[in-house]
């Protein structure tokens, strides 16, 4: 018999009951980097509009996500530097026409090439994962990466903690953050070079020695 996987969870949103959500990320200090929520028209535009008030006129500066273990605070942040879509679905529904909500940081669909940083949301367990976060960083570094090097920069950025995964997913997705220094990257990849872990090409990389870990 076939088996039926069993649907996403949602989760309520504490502050607005009638939002629900089926996927949030966030960053080291709780920041909303993305949200995916479910609601009503009217319900997804009030939540919109408390986004931009202040405090003492009901506006929203965090909210609470709810889950089965606990209550998740979430801080909104800089609202200005987020961007939203939405999809109007299921029309016809007991509850009138749904809408589907996407807010998150810009970073996530455009790098800040002149902080040399970004942000990546890729599916949980991509099989995909590396390639997406090579590209992301080739579009975002300001130096010249070759292909081939692909294993040993992710690996230098890792262990630098220039490519950190973010603490905070919920759902089908998960995030990460690229930040660059780039006088420590160029220094790094220097001697990653001089000492002939990194070649001109990837027959020259396979010609040298073991590679060696810089921390």
């Amino acid at each position: 018999m076939p088996t039926h996987s069993s649907p996403p969870p949602l989760y309520r949103i504490d502050e607005c009951p009638d939002l629900m959500a089926d996927g949030c990320i966030g960053d080291e200090h709780g920041n909303l980097v993305f949200l995916s929520v479910w609601a009503r028209d009217t319900a997804v535009q009030e939540f919109l509009a408390r986004l931009t008030l202040g405090r003492s006129e009901q506006g929203l500066d965090q909210f609470h996500l709810v889950t089965d273990q606990a209550s998740i605070p979430v801080f909104v942040g800089n609202v200005e530097a987020l961007e939203k879509r939405t999809t109007r679905a299921f029309r016809r529904t007991l509850f009138g026409s749904m809408v589907h909500l996407w807010l998150f940081d810009r970073r996530c669909v455009k790098p800040d090439k002149a902080n040399a940083s970004a942000l990546a949301l890729l599916p949980r367990d991509s099989a995909h994962r590396l390639d997406r976060l090579w590209t992301l960083v080739q579009d975002t570094c300001p130096l010249p990466l070759l292909d081939h090097w692909r294993d040993t920069v992710l690996e230098l950025l890792q262990t630098r903690r220039m490519l950190t995964g973010l603490p905070l997913a919920l759902g089908p997705l998960e995030g990460h953050r690229l930040a660059l220094d780039v006088p420590a990257l160029t220094k790094a990849l220097g001697e990653l070079i001089r000492n002939g872990t990194l070649g001109a090409t990837q027959y020259e990389l396979a010609a040298n020695a073991p590679l060696r870990r810089v921390a």
